[in-house]
């Protein structure tokens, strides 16, 4: 069985991306599932970086810890990108891209290859102006930015193969990062032209995490939310985030192996 490619992909930085992608990957490891993971961004490194920490993090406190294999590609060849992608996960059930928050060949690559495609996108018109623009009065979509255009074509070409060779269908999952508090009357309007837009291209929807600054404070411990026991005390703060994620991680939908041991649902509610 060929892994289930999930790629985090948005050509803006600071929506999350890097931070979601670890996060996922960790709660499909305490479902139970194995998995891979490739970080795109050989200069930043957030994804390796993250999860090398957590493995040092096992290592000085002797504890043993859900995670993933993991590694990153600096090289300049697609094919020896696609190379590194079927060794990490041969034998694994999901391969997890990381890419940079700029344009970049390997990041359209797998982007066109993926299973499940996800953009992070920040509760923001200045965000929302990477799939689409909108009029300026109305607020309604006049036009699809390049990469909805790029992500339209993919789906329609995946949709060839599905019939034709039996593969997956791409699906794509915008999912809304809320950072920061959006006044009600622009929020509607991002819900409107996000809703419209899905309808034009074919994306779902997904809320996502809004409290990425508790998030961002467990890096250096490579440590998740997930990871009762570990934290110590826990306020109400970090339990709505763990929410959020559960939220997030089942509105992806992934198809986790069944007959494995589902424990972030355990870790959520003890």
């Amino acid at each position: 069985m060929t892994a289930h490619r999930i790629v985090f992909a948005n050509e803006k930085g600071g929506t999350g991306k890097s931070t979601t992608a670890v996060h996922v990957a960790i709660a499909l490891a305490y479902q139970g599932a194995k998995v891979a993971a490739i970080d795109l961004d050989p200069r930043q490194r957030t994804l390796y970086r993250y999860l090398e920490n957590r493995v040092e993090t096992e290592r000085r406190r002797e504890i043993a810890l859900p995670g993933a294999r993991f590694a990153v590609y600096d090289g300049e060849d697609i094919d020896e990108l696609d190379e590194l992608a079927e060794a990490i996960a041969e034998g694994y059930d999901f391969l997890i891209f990381d890419t940079p928050g700029r344009d970049d060949a390997f990041a359209r690559h797998v982007a066109a290859t993926a299973d499940t495609l996800v953009t992070p996108l920040n509760d923001s018109f200045i965000d929302f102006d990477l799939i689409g623009q909108v009029e300026s009065e109305t607020f309604k979509v006049k036009k699809l930015s390049f990469y909805a255009e790029l992500m339209w074509e993919t789906r329609k070409k995946r949709g060839l193969k599905t019939i034709n060779e039996g593969r997956r269908e791409l699906d794509w999952v915008v999912v809304r990062n809320r950072v920061q508090h959006v006044e009600a009357k622009n929020m509607r309007r991002l819900e409107g032209a996000l809703l419209e837009l899905s309808k034009r291209v074919g994306f779902r929807i997904s809320n996502g995490l809004s409290e990425r600054v508790i998030f961002r404070e467990l890096f250096p411990s490579g440590l998740t939310l997930l990871d009762k026991g570990h934290l110590g005390e826990l306020g109400t703060s970090h339990l709505v985030a763990r929410q959020e994620l559960r939220q997030l991680v089942a509105g992806l939908n992934l198809p986790v192996p069944t007959g494995r041991v589902a424990d972030m649902q355990l870790a959520a509610d003890e």
